[in-house]
């Protein structure tokens, strides 16, 4: 209740963060039968949502476990358990009870029919004022009082709330203008939680490529390639797909897929990579081809002719081989499967879509409880934890905001009164 006191002697919950975690996080806790507050420091919720449904909202996938939980590598499995709560045919099945349809794409992507986000936002938000879930926008947290109350920077001043529980779900630091900026990672380190420094994910990074390929073809998208990570440890990952050209390197669903695995590269200080520009050809198939007659066409012209090889692929290759190797099949073969990359850095925190650091996942119990601070869960991206896009990264989020409003439940069993 509010510290000035409104004469109420409910059981209140505080929920702060309106974006999916926290939003799953209320509809769980209200339909359990307690009394919910969310607070969000934005004029309206799910800001972050509504933008990454423009293109068309990924919501989840349908891969099956456990290739699912595997995408969560880094997490040494501590995702999983967030999943069995909550995964993807789960997702499917709660959409529907929101009356909004989904289909599968190619790809396994799930969308809803409508593509955007904002008519399921529409149903969420009415199921959750069904519920009696109050939402408070233009609330900031700012921290605890000493005794324990929530702190909020409002328009009307600072307002001070307590709770008999919180769920926290600010989101990572990525996209601030949409409402998550970071600011509660050092409320968090001042009271002593367990945090770790938030790092761009599923981001773009600047990579040495010569200037002359990235303004020629800046923009342009890399098609059926491979790259391949090496860690610092030695275990190399490779995934295939798609990615862009840009001004300052790479971007696009393959990177992103790799972006834990490349800032570890770059931490290390190494960033080394490998690019397989026809990973549908062998280096034998590549030489062999190549080893066909030249004729009078230029070099471009028989890389072309004979396997197809042009524009941004080109370019590249001619950026990694001596001019004086053009012409030669067995070192073009080679450098075609093996081109060398140097992943430099990550682009700037507020272009990613997403985030890793924040609330050390060594700092929550299997509830999501801060073990240092007891009645208090977190939620989603405020986690350090890493998935790619393709639906997995959601799926998580809304899986975490359940997982804590079941702790919160469950820790509350015996000091609830109210609801």
């Amino acid at each position: 209740m509010d510290r000035q006191g409104t004469g109420t002697e409910q059981t209140t919950i505080a929920v702060i963060g309106g974006g999916p975690a926290g939003l799953m996080a209320a509809e769980t806790l209200a339909a359990s039968g307690l009394s919910v507050d969310v607070y969000e420091r934005m004029p309206t919720v799910g800001r972050k949502l509504l933008m990454a449904g423009r293109g068309g909202l990924n919501i989840t996938h349908r891969m099956p476990r456990p290739e699912f939980d595997a995408q969560y590598h880094a997490q040494d499995g501590r995702i999983d358990h967030w999943l069995d709560v909550m995964d993807g045919p789960a997702v499917c099945r709660w959409l529907e009870g929101l009356g909004i349809e989904t289909f599968t794409g190619s790809s396994g992507k799930v969308f809803p029919v409508q593509m955007k986000a904002a008519p399921m936002l529409r149903a969420w938000l009415r199921r959750l004022g069904e519920l009696g879930v109050r939402i408070h926008v233009r609330h900031r947290w700012l921290g605890w009082t000493d005794d324990g109350a929530l702190r909020f920077e409002t328009p009307d001043g600072e307002r001070q709330v307590l709770a008999a529980a919180t769920v926290l779900a600010l989101g990572g630091g990525s996209w601030s203008r949409l409402g998550s900026d970071g600011r509660w990672l050092p409320v968090l380190d001042a009271a002593g939680v367990s945090v770790t420094p938030l790092q761009p994910a599923n981001c773009g990074f600047h990579v040495d490529i010569s200037a002359s390929t990235r303004e020629r073809h800046a923009g342009e998208p890399l098609k059926a390639v491979a790259l391949t990570v090496t860690a610092p440890d030695g275990r190399s990952r490779t995934r295939r797909g798609e990615c862009l050209l840009t001004r300052h390197g790479l971007q696009g669903p393959l990177v992103y897929a790799l972006s834990a695995s490349l800032r570890a590269s770059i931490n290390a200080g190494d960033g080394r990579v490998v690019m397989d520009l026809m990973p549908d050809m062998t280096e034998v198939q590549l030489g062999a081809r190549l080893s066909a007659p030249r004729g009078k066409r230029s070099v471009s012209g028989h890389w072309q002719r004979t396997i197809g090889l042009k524009g941004v692929k080109a370019d590249l290759l001619r950026d990694a081989l001596a001019r004086e190797h053009w012409d030669d099949p067995a070192r073009v073969a080679h450098t075609l499967k093996v081109l060398p990359l140097h992943f430099l850095s990550p682009r700037p925190i507020d272009e990613a879509i997403s985030t890793a650091g924040g609330v050390a996942l060594d700092g929550v119990d299997t509830a999501l409880m801060i073990k240092s601070r007891p009645g208090v869960f977190v939620a989603g991206e405020m986690l350090d934890w890493d998935a790619p896009t393709g639906g997995y990264l959601l799926t998580a989020c809304l899986a975490s905001g359940r997982v804590a409003a079941q702790g919160v439940i469950a820790w509350g069993h015996d000091r609830f009164q109210g609801g």
